[in-house]
């Protein structure tokens, strides 16, 4: 039966959420706090879907059978508030998105490690041969993949907030890498709330499917032990520990999945550093899930060239070494940042904080750190947190600036860190854009 269904928010998520929705013969209606990108406006002229930028209007809104929320907007947001008091259904794109597709789904959330988890998976199964799309959080939505495209396997990227408006979705493989906090604005300051939304992906697996995890996190262990998982689990673990999934032996990987095992050197690893073990052994044993071949496995943890804004060494100046990790938006991806460098490193760090505590990073900022460059509109935090650990801790009103005076503050053999532990929206658009500001300004030195 035909629904009438209002999406909120006309970015990437929200466009395709549109799309899907039209090709399926819903009567739609998209509307936008804010203006709506060209690009986007194009879609919808094109879908011949009707949408309102700048505001919301209610009567259009409130007469909706179900709303699709795009993952930016907060619940506690006007809108929202007046569709939970009329006891609306709310959903989050990926939710409306797997009801009209029966390709298989690999799904990775964490808050740490998802884009290069998902982007090695992906690589590791196009060179196994096989039909896979990438989406969700990374790259085109998974709603538009579903209207537009046909593929036999999807590799998503789901963040918490995706989560959230996940009802029925169900993966075929759950890949939970890690928990630390992260969001916690948007979540009442509650780190339980966080992990319940992560746990969402769990929710409906049954005994057919597979749930990859960390055994070495805390919090996941901790929440795996109050309650059911049906189905089959397999853990990874940096410890020398057997186990049924991935552990560590002779500074080997192991990996064993049902009668199958094999093994891979930790040197031979394209990615380096702790986290970037974690994140093989998640890719390598969904790939054992799925029996691809132990050398297809193999060889895209060996070449696997990594992805845009994550620990990217961008260029050497005058012997100063500049890294684009512009994607940690939290203070644990920062943490392995610090932690994978050896030289004395110049830190551009700040931006808008997510409820942050900085003193799991006070021991690696202590040994490491020679001066932090804030780039966000208010640093007190950071100043407070670092003032009696590093004594120059400067700050920059622009991406331009903060280049400029880490290069001043550079001698050869040092490494300019951007690695910024906090999201973006202060003075960039995204990440990206953060990221892309930083590279273009250090090529220009």
């Amino acid at each position: 039966m035909d629904q009438r269904v209002v999406i909120l928010g006309a970015g990437e998520s929200g466009t395709g959420a549109a799309v899907l929705a039209k090709k399926q013969g819903h009567d739609i209606f998209v509307s936008d706090s804010g203006k709506i990108k060209p690009y986007y406006k194009e879609i919808l002229f094109n879908y011949e879907i009707d949408w309102e930028e700048e505001k919301h209007t209610e009567r259009l809104i409130l007469n909706a059978d179900e709303i699709i929320k795009s993952p930016g907007i907060s619940e506690k947001s006007e809108i929202i508030q007046l569709i939970r008091k009329k006891d609306l259904r709310i959903i989050s794109e990926i939710e409306f998105a797997g009801r009209y597709t029966d390709s298989k789904k690999i799904c990775v959330t964490g808050s740490n490690g998802k884009t290069t988890t998902t982007s090695l998976l992906h690589h590791m199964m196009k060179k196994a041969g096989l039909n896979v799309g990438i989406a969700g959080n990374i790259g085109k939505s998974f709603a538009m993949s579903v209207a537009e495209d046909y593929y036999d396997y999807y590799v998503l990227e789901i963040s918490s907030f995706q989560l959230d408006g996940m009802y029925e979705f169900k993966p075929d493989i759950a890949i939970l890498l890690n928990i630390t906090p992260d969001h916690l604005d948007r979540y009442d300051y509650n780190l339980q709330k966080y992990i319940d939304s992560k746990f969402k992906l769990t929710q409906n697996l049954s005994e057919d499917e597979y749930f990859i995890y960390c055994s070495d996190d805390e919090i996941t262990i901790r929440e795996l032990e109050k309650i059911v998982v049906k189905a089959k689990q397999l853990g990874f673990t940096m410890k020398e520990k057997r186990q049924r999934g991935a552990y560590m032996k002779n500074h080997n990987i192991n990996f064993e999945v049902e009668e199958e095992s094999f093994e891979i050197s930790v040197a031979d690893l394209s990615l380096k550093g702790k986290h970037n073990v974690y994140n093989s052994m998640a890719a390598g044993l969904a790939g054992s899930v799925l029996h691809l071949r132990k050398d297809d496995i193999r060889n895209s943890l060996m070449d696997f060239t990594g992805v845009e804004h994550r620990m990217e060494r961008v260029v050497k100046v005058h012997g100063i070494e500049f890294i684009n990790d512009s994607k940690a938006t939290n203070v644990n991806s920062t943490w392995y940042a610090l932690e994978c460098i050896t030289n004395p490193i110049i830190w551009i760090a700040g931006g808008v904080d997510k409820g942050n505590d900085y003193s799991e990073l006070m021991e690696l900022v202590g040994k490491k750190v020679k001066a932090i460059i804030c780039i966000g509109t208010d640093n007190s935090k950071i100043h407070k947190a670092f003032s009696k650990t590093v004594k120059n801790i400067i700050d920059s009103k622009s991406m331009l600036e903060a280049v400029q005076t880490a290069y001043f503050l550079g001698k050869d053999g040092d490494t300019v860190l951007l690695s910024p532990a906090c999201a973006s929206f202060d003075l960039f658009e995204n990440y990206e854009d953060r990221g892309w500001q930083f590279k273009k300004y250090v090529k220009e030195l």
